[in-house]
């Protein structure tokens, strides 16, 4: 049986352009980075207020990333959405969707990663800091 989730892993083709949108539009910290025993380049990012990990991999003996529709994103919580997508509007990072606000007050809107991986923005009203969206 497992006992948590340790990461997530995305593999890129630019390991310099998808970290510098990780770290400078989303605000994650790197924390380790080293090539791996296959020779993958890896790239370990910290979210703050989270234990589980994001894993950036460039492994060009896979072959082309091909990042399909609706396969999987990535989801944050913001403070301020509005604020937020100034900030990555300004860093060459509109947001693709939304912002949209749900029933419950939550609003939500996403942005495009460098390869094509889709990021959810969360901004949560107050009283519903666990409730999904």
């Amino acid at each position: 049986m497992v006992t948590r989730l340790l990461h997530t892993r995305y593999r890129v083709a630019d390991l310099t352009r998808t970290v510098d949108f990780y770290t400078k539009v989303l605000g994650l910290k790197e924390i380790r980075r080293h090539k791996s025993p296959r020779g993958s380049e890896l790239v370990f990012l910290e979210t703050p207020g989270s234990e589980e990990l994001i894993e950036i991999c460039q492994y060009d003996a896979s072959g082309p990333v091909v990042v399909g529709p609706d396969l999987t994103h990535l989801a944050f919580e913001v403070e301020d959405l509005e604020v937020f997508a100034a900030h990555a509007a300004a860093l060459g990072y509109p947001l693709s969707d939304g912002p949209t606000t749900a029933s419950s007050g939550t609003t939500f809107a996403f942005i495009d990663a460098p390869e094509g991986y889709e990021i959810e923005l969360i901004q949560r009203r107050p009283d519903t800091s666990r409730l999904p969206v």
